[in-house]
């Protein structure tokens, strides 16, 4: 499952204080299935264990903290930063046709 943060319909580009994630189910043929979920309120090392535990596998994000990125790591979940602005539909169909464009964004805490 792909997990996207996002806000008012599109990716938030700061990954710790979005309002949602879109939780992606996709299989061959492209987007099987896309939950909505609330995202807790922000806390540092928080969201990694909170995703992994529900089912994530992959993010995809605008901008996310070296910390944030190896604590997901160090569950097996493979994370991907310097989205663009797009809506979770968006970000997931470029993501597996590899059409979607990445810009290194990491955020420095």
């Amino acid at each position: 499952m792909i997990a996207v943060p996002s806000s008012n319909g599109i990716l938030d580009g700061h990954f710790g204080h979005c309002k949602q994630f879109a939780m992606v189910k996709v299989d061959d043929n492209g987007i099987k299935e896309i939950n909505y979920i609330d995202a807790p309120p922000h806390q540092p090392g928080l969201l990694p264990p909170w995703l992994a535990e529900r089912g994530a596998t992959d993010i995809i994000a605008g901008g996310m903290g070296q910390r944030a990125i190896d604590l997901f790591n160090e569950r097996g979940v493979n994370v991907f930063v310097g989205a663009p602005a797009l809506t979770p539909e968006e970000i997931i169909e470029g993501f597996l046709n590899e059409t979607l464009n990445f810009s290194a964004n990491y955020c420095d805490h």
